[in-house]
């Protein structure tokens, strides 16, 4: 991993998380910390603070300690107690950026889980715009399906974030686009950049329809004897060759979706990247005094939080096509979901009810206008609240973990 400073920017933005598809997560230019990624179409995952290699020049903690001890003071002089400062920020960097990616793709994944299933169920009566009526609901289907009911297709995700990557990586290599930008781009080189962003998500788009029929397909009707891990990479090859099981006439091909697809990764991108620095400027304004780089508190978080920011900015702004491209990618593919309004009694059993997704567009323009239509302009924010509870809980952990790194800093200073 390139080494950079923690208060440079990438041109465009931080460089970092996108999110599977909004799910979360962009770049740390778009908005790594938070991205996606969700989601959301996907993105690249954020760095670690922690683990970034020291600048050219630099020596380790060790070697300096070394060469500073007196004359003639060996291996069996006695040592300061304690951890050096160096090695204190490196771990608390490390510790930080995992508590981030730990949040970000696994404690978020049930909301993610449910703000999809929202999305796709038009049958639905609750639009669950609130955390209130998203919590019980998804308590309810735990408690009748179990914990994995909302951990489901966890594993495809991290397998398109990887698609993802090495999409980028190699188009990058094998063409003029640029993978990040200089401090001083030009139009020219940022038009590239961005239709790197968007020739990933297409090239990435099987393999996100396929993982999100596996994140929103019930586990009433999931055959486990049949299910892998590679059945994302499986599924994602039938539907872009055509082969394999037959699907619905309704299948849209994935020529209608390329389009949409790759305007919406380069919108959350681009929005991503400017709220985060836009939060960043803020933060230094309204601070009194300089940023210490020496310090974790101001290394790390600035840039963790105004990622975060980004990503819930660029999540709500486009959470009404990601709806529109939710429906799309599974329409078609004879998906059956959990019925968010909550668990139904069905017979004696009290099993959930579950519902087909049967929708009918003929396009991306044809699900905006139907969805507007039969739905109001309430049906393109179904979930919303599975979104507010996934930043909360984002926002939440960071605070803690900071409180916690703050008091871990004083400790250190009196000892």
């Amino acid at each position: 991993m390139a080494s950079r400073r923690p208060d440079s920017f990438d041109g465009f933005g931080f460089r970092g998380r996108d999110d599977p598809y909004g799910a979360g997560y962009p770049p740390r230019g778009p908005g790594s910390a938070g991205d996606l990624q969700h989601h959301q179409w996907v993105t690249t995952p954020p760095d670690i603070p922690g683990s970034r290699n020291l600048h050219p020049g630099e020596r380790t903690p060790l070697y300096e300690e070394s060469e500073q001890r007196e004359p003639g003071a060996g291996w069996g002089a006695p040592q300061a107690a304690g951890v050096p400062p160096e090695q204190l920020n490196r771990f608390a960097g490390f510790g930080i950026g995992l508590v981030s990616l730990f949040t970000e793709n696994v404690l978020a994944h049930p909301c993610i889980v449910f703000r999809r299933q929202c999305q796709v169920n038009y049958h639905a009566r609750c639009h669950h715009l609130t955390p209130f009526s998203t919590v019980s609901v998804m308590y309810a289907i735990t408690k009748a399906q179990g914990v994995k009911a909302l951990w489901k297709g966890m594993g495809s995700t991290f397998i398109v974030h990887g698609i993802t990557l090495g999409a980028e990586g190699i188009i990058s290599e094998f063409t003029p686009l640029p993978r990040e930008l200089p401090h001083s781009w030009s139009w020219k080189q940022l038009a590239g950049h961005l239709l790197l962003k968007g020739l990933t998500a297409v090239v990435a788009l099987p393999f996100y329809c396929s993982s999100l029929i596996e994140t929103v397909q019930s586990e009433i009707v999931r055959d486990e004897s049949s299910s892998g891990l590679l059945d994302c990479i499986r599924e994602g090859l039938t539907r872009l060759l055509g082969v394999g099981a037959p699907h619905s006439r309704r299948l849209l091909p994935l020529s209608c979706l390329l389009l949409p697809v790759a305007l919406h990764a380069i919108l959350r991108y681009a929005v991503a990247a400017s709220a985060q620095r836009v939060a960043l400027w803020f933060h230094q304004r309204s601070r009194k005094q300089r940023l210490d780089p020496s310090n974790p508190l101001d290394a790390y978080f600035p840039e963790l939080a105004a990622a975060w920011v980004g990503s819930l900015v660029a999540d709500v702004v486009l959470f009404p096509l990601e709806t529109a491209l939710h429906r799309l990618s599974l329409q078609g593919t004879r998906t059956i979901i959990d019925a968010t309004d909550g668990a139904v009694e069905a017979g004696s059993g009290g099993s959930p009810l579950v519902l087909p997704v049967n929708t009918q567009y003929d396009g991306f323009s044809d699900c905006l206008h139907s969805i507007r239509r039969k739905e109001g302009g309430l049906g393109f924010y179904r979930g919303f609240g599975a979104l507010v509870t996934q930043y909360t809980l984002h926002g939440a952990l960071l605070a803690a973990a900071r409180t916690l790194l703050r008091v871990m800093l004083l400790d250190a200073k009196v000892c």
